[in-house]
């Protein structure tokens, strides 16, 4: 099977996965709902959407919200065309799939907020179930629905000590952000290419620094040649020079043979 052919599936299954998940959760959890999974305290399927970015940030401005979609849709051009180079490059397997997961989590996001927006209703905190194409219409225009995430993962939480500045006797709770299997997706693809593909950005840097030398080698070649010329012009003018000099005092300079010398010349004794 072509690699081409496995990055398509990889990104297919992906994308397959996530928009499931976010669909049963939409169409059957109360916005603000959640269950534990396993029986579990520290992992939850808890429904919450966000506007913004992944792990629930957002950017504050009128117009972040079709910024940032504006900005995934360019960013998934880019990684097709880039992928694409990749396999003409016949470059590591593992950091195809890395950049196959960034693109399907990147995917995913943009479905959610080029589509949900009109295709669901509104979701209210313990507000009813979202309903799927309503008669009214969706609850958002194009590219600007809202980022369906679930997962849920509070490993301990507490206060913080009294005596600490601004945060003091406040409830913390790690890991707070709820995220989506798109998040997830790009998440391990960076940070596969961070940890395990760092010898392609090596291979990168050496052929740079080889192409480097080479062209200060031909700098210097260079350098060294017209040193070579200049060396040379000026001998001969230090030559010509004394030869004027010789005609014009009427002393010969060393070297000259009388016998080749002129009989009309000044040097002619």
């Amino acid at each position: 099977m072509k690699r081409s052919h496995i990055i398509i599936i990889i990104v297919l299954s992906v994308l397959l996965l996530d928009q499931a998940l976010k669909i049963w959760v939409k169409t059957n959890m109360e916005y603000g709902e959640y269950f534990n999974l396993l029986g579990f305290d520290w992992a939850r399927i808890h429904f919450v959407e966000n506007p913004g970015m992944a792990f629930g940030a957002e950017i504050p401005w009128e117009y972040g919200k079709l910024a940032l979609s504006l900005f995934r849709i360019g960013a998934v051009f880019f990684l097709i065309y880039y992928i694409g180079e990749l396999i003409k490059m016949k470059v590591s397997f593992g950091l195809l799939i890395s950049f196959a997961l960034i693109l399907a989590g990147a995917l995913g996001n943009i479905l959610d907020s080029a589509f949900y927006g009109l295709i669901f209703s509104a979701s209210e905190y313990h507000g009813g179930l979202a309903e799927f194409m309503p008669e009214d219409g969706g609850y958002a225009s194009f590219l600007h629905g809202k980022v369906v995430d679930m997962l849920h993962f509070p490993l301990f939480q507490g206060k913080f000590p009294e005596w600490l500045p601004k945060w003091g006797g406040e409830h913390f709770e790690f890991f707070r952000p709820v995220f989506n299997l798109a998040d997830t997706s790009i998440t391990v693809g960076v940070l596969n290419i961070i940890l395990f593909q760092r010898s392609f950005f090596a291979v990168d840097e050496s052929e740079e620094n080889k192409n480097l030398d080479a062209s200060e080698n031909a700098s210097v070649s260079t350098i060294t040649s017209e040193a070579t010329v200049a060396t040379e012009a000026t001998e001969l003018s230090t030559e010509d020079l004394a030869a004027t000099d010789s005609v014009i005092t009427g002393v010969k300079p060393d070297g000259v043979n009388p016998e080749n010398i002129d009989p009309h010349s000044p040097l002619k004794e």
